[in-house]
């Protein structure tokens, strides 16, 4: 029992690792595309949506990685 914890908390923290990593390289693309004038922002835009819903997901989970202090 306590190993396929393990396995699926580890599962979770390499899923959380990765969504961090995404987020940060979105957030470099569209600091990079706010400087360029000819870029649409309608694209920007919608990368800041898409950044806000990786942010949602890494909280999401980082809640469920956290135990509870009540318990």
């Amino acid at each position: 029992m306590t190993e396929k914890i393990n396995t699926k908390s580890f599962k979770e923290l390499e899923q959380l690792r990765e969504l961090r990593f995404t987020h940060r390289n979105l957030n470099s693309l569209i600091d990079q595309l706010q400087h360029d004038p000819m870029i649409d922002q309608l694209r920007i835009r919608r990368l800041k949506k898409q950044k806000l819903l990786l942010k949602d997901a890494i909280l999401n989970l980082e809640s469920k990685l956290i135990p509870d202090l009540d318990a």
